[in-house]
């Protein structure tokens, strides 16, 4: 792979960097935390800005709604707004780096054209309903039950940690629906309006005091089998498809943050005195090197999934076709090792008047504790890293 940038991408860039100069000042203030409905309206208006600019699903395929862009655009994309300081995705997480992807890769084509454009245009929001009070790094031992009646599933049962319920038009729903077959088998991959009847949501409050993960309880819910991705029974290898997105690419701004993080605590520990110890600065270079590392694993991710599938559009988690392969799966454990080691860190030079001085890193340094569980656990990266990449035996 070559690193190195060619007059064209650093055109591009520069005119990425023009833009964000002159869009990023006339921003409104960020809403507050817990105003969701806020929260909801600024990032849809974001993201209608990037559509209308071009930017939107910039490494889209082109018949997805997509610009078709390089895997080197689309990191320099993320690279130069993170370091403008420019929104995060925010309430579109799922549908931008999830449910779209995945209905890009896996979806027909009327699903495509009903499902993708709202979301590039910031119009629709999804949210994730996958893990079960029961089911969660053990996502095959879902039970949240769809009965076919006719054109319509019939849907019963629950999910916890729902990623933006409160504010979805839209739900990525994992569903058994076949009860007796293998547990990797008879799982249905759904897309569910929110506003159907029967979907009851109940905010859940983090650690950090925010409430963007939410119970979701299904009693009857009836969904159009149109609304079906993939085919019945076959939900477990869409499911993989969608992970390896939001295990793959979904990160890879949070890279280019740690990194300015990382300077910021260096300078910080610069100006408070803490740069004469060098057990210090032999961890704050490691991380450097660690964060230098995961950006360059990440481009290479990028890349292996930008070349086409057997069929031409790539299917499964093959790291083709657009659809990032199990490198993600090394990337995203040591991706999560390294933000907490960066935060424990930063908890260290800041002292004990963070809390009053420094709100966001601690924040920040308590959203760092859920890397190791969300978007699977660092044991299940364990397990695919062995059993996929090394060709280890599964263990007993």
């Amino acid at each position: 792979m070559d690193l190195a940038y060619t007059e064209a991408e650093e055109e591009f860039r520069a005119r990425l960097r023009a833009w964000l100069a002159t869009v990023l000042p006339a921003l409104p203030a960020k809403p507050a935390p817990d105003d969701w409905p806020g929260r909801r309206a600024y990032d849809t208006a974001w993201q209608r800005m990037l559509y209308d600019a071009g930017y939107a699903g910039l490494h889209w395929p082109v018949d997805a709604g997509g610009q078709g862009a390089t895997p080197t655009q689309h990191l320099i994309f993320l690279e130069e707004t993170e370091k403008a300081g420019a929104p995060y995705v925010g309430a579109n997480f799922v549908g931008l780096l999830h449910a779209g992807p995945t209905v890009a890769a896996e979806g027909t084509a009327e699903q495509r054209a009903r499902w993708l454009p709202p979301v590039l245009r910031g119009d629709e929001i999804w949210c994730q309903g996958f893990s079960e009070p029961d089911a969660g790094s053990d996502l095959a031992a879902l039970r949240t039950r769809a009965v076919r009646d006719g054109d319509h599933y019939v849907v019963s049962g629950s999910k916890i940690w729902t990623s933006h319920a409160e504010v979805a038009d839209w739900c990525e729903l994992l569903v058994r629906t076949d009860p007796a077959a293998p547990r990797h088998r008879g799982i249905t991959w759904l897309a569910m309006r929110m506003d159907t009847p029967g979907v009851t949501v109940r905010p859940l409050r983090t650690l950090a005091g925010s409430t963007e993960f939410a119970e979701m309880f299904l009693d009857e819910v009836r969904v159009p089998v149109s609304h079906r991705v993939g085919a019945e029974n076959d939900g477990w290898r869409v499911t993989m498809v969608t992970l390896s997105f939001e295990r793959g690419t979904a990160f890879v701004g949070e890279v280019v943050a740690c990194r300015r993080t990382l300077a910021a605590l260096a300078a910080r520990a610069q100006a408070d005195g803490h740069w004469d110890d060098p057990v210090l600065r032999r961890r704050l270079g490691r991380l450097n090197a660690e964060f230098r590392a995961l950006w360059r694993l990440t481009q290479w991710n990028v890349s292996e999934a930008s070349g086409p599938g057997p069929d031409g559009r790539g299917k499964g988690a093959s790291g083709t076709g657009g659809v990032p392969g199990t490198g993600g799966s090394v990337f995203k454990l040591r991706y999560s090792h390294a933000r907490q080691e960066l935060y424990e860190t930063a908890a260290e030079v800041l002292g004990a008047d963070a809390a009053d001085l420094d709100r966001e890193w601690v924040l920040d340094r308590l959203s760092s504790l859920s890397y190791t569980i969300a978007a699977g656990t660092s044991q299940i990266q364990r397990n695919i890293v062995a059993e996929r990449i090394l060709g280890l035996p599964k263990g007993r």
